[in-house]
């Protein structure tokens, strides 16, 4: 799957790197930095407070089953690490991955995206390829983004919107019964969390 796409020269990206550029040129910014930054915030902070809550899920069957039941009540009264409430938390729907269930995430209106738990939205999710081409064929979509599923794994779409967000809860890797949760939640990915790829193991 090509996640390129053409892009609207007034889109925001186009607009926010023409501006990166211009203050790149005029040296009021190094772009290392500013590459280093996004980077740490696309990778390192933002997908690692939804992956505590999915290691929390992991190892706490309770919590499993408060997350599913009601993620916001969780995510206001529990103590995990970056998860904090306020006016940018919107209200999550935590979806799990289970035996013969495999759920992926899209918006198709645009790219409503839990930002608060998994940081910055990759390119290839707001595409128009990806919003329309995982609803009609999410199979192949998933296999072409290197997730192979089994024939019979019922695969179900979630739509995104301004109301509601959606998180996946991955299935947990074997042999990591014996991991604690700083350890588990490094195995969870955002694209694993999108519903585009399993945890790692380790």
């Amino acid at each position: 799957m090509d996640h390129h796409h053409e892009t609207d020269p007034r889109s925001p990206e186009v607009r926010t790197e023409a501006l990166e550029d211009l203050l790149v040129e005029k040296g009021i910014v190094d772009r290392s930095r500013v590459d280093a930054l996004i980077e740490r915030f696309e990778n390192d902070l933002g997908p690692m407070v939804g992956a505590r809550l999915v290691a929390k899920a992991w190892l706490s069957p309770e919590f499993r089953t408060r997350l599913l039941d009601d993620a916001d009540e969780v995510l206001a009264t529990e103590d995990i690490q970056g998860a904090e409430t306020g006016p940018v938390m919107d209200h999550i729907e935590v979806k799990a991955n289970e035996p013969g269930v495999h759920n992926v995430v899209v918006c198709t209106l645009c790219s409503c995206y839990p930002w608060a738990l998994l940081g910055l939205p990759p390119n290839w999710y707001k595409s128009p390829e990806y919003r329309a081409r995982v609803v009609r064929e999410p199979r192949k979509v998933l296999d072409e983004m290197g997730l192979s599923l089994e024939a019979d794994t019922e695969v179900r779409v979630w739509d995104s919107s301004s109301e509601t967000r959606f998180l996946v809860l991955p299935e947990q890797p074997e042999g990591t019964d014996h991991l604690d949760l700083e350890e588990l939640a490094h195995l969870v990915s955002r694209d694993s969390m999108i519903g585009v790829a399993r945890a790692e193991k380790p």
